[in-house]
């Protein structure tokens, strides 16, 4: 019986610990949440092609708010990311000092974000092994423990050097009409996008 509860005791606690580091991601979750309707307004204003990713972004905010799991959060944070990455293609919007501020707060709540992540991760496997071994599994079975489930986010990656296609159509078509054959003007219009993308 010394043993039971000993076992029992230990896999509560491992539980613990991934409540705990839960609690922490979720915090962090909602104070980026809580900055989309300020992202929304700004970009709007400057980028209006891209009324549907906002549109999607106000609703899986909306949707995360009513039912806060993993699942809605790694896809709430990826429309986020790009929501961030689309000012890129608008100069005007780059240089907002308001969208600036935004960035910076939301990149900073990213990194920490990430952070969280990984410890949580860490403990999650430590719980999930704990509760498949021998004889803390017999403890699980009895009681009812389940796995717990990964945090999985896409990490926002900040590209220097991002093509934006438009900018380049005139050039694009010029450098097409020097080849009469289509499918070299075709490995014409590749080579320029990777050289615009990596000059």
């Amino acid at each position: 019986i010394a043993g039971l509860v000993s076992n029992y005791n230990g896999v509560v606690s491992l539980s613990e610990e991934v409540d705990n580091k839960f609690a922490t991601i979720d915090t962090m979750l909602q104070r980026r949440a809580d900055l989309i309707p300020n992202l929304v307004e700004c970009v709007k204003g400057y980028a209006k092609h891209e009324k549907q990713l906002l549109e999607n972004i106000t609703k899986q905010r909306t949707e995360y708010a009513k039912n806060q799991n993993l699942k809605k959060a790694g896809e709430l944070n990826k429309s986020l990311n790009k929501v961030i990455a689309i000012a890129e293609n608008y100069p005007e919007l780059k240089a907002s000092e308001q969208f600036i501020s935004l960035q910076n707060n939301l990149v900073k709540m990213e990194s920490q974000l990430q952070a969280a992540r990984r410890i949580y991760n860490t403990d999650v496997q430590r719980y999930n092994s704990a509760i498949q071994t021998v004889p803390s599994n017999i403890v699980a079975g009895i009681f009812g423990f389940k796995e717990k489930e990964f945090f999985q986010i896409e990490e926002y990656k900040n590209d220097p050097n991002p093509l934006n296609a438009d900018l380049y159509q005139d050039e694009i078509r010029s450098l097409s009409r020097l080849l009469d054959d289509e499918s070299q003007g075709e490995e014409v219009i590749e080579y320029f996008c990777r050289k615009c993308r990596r000059p």
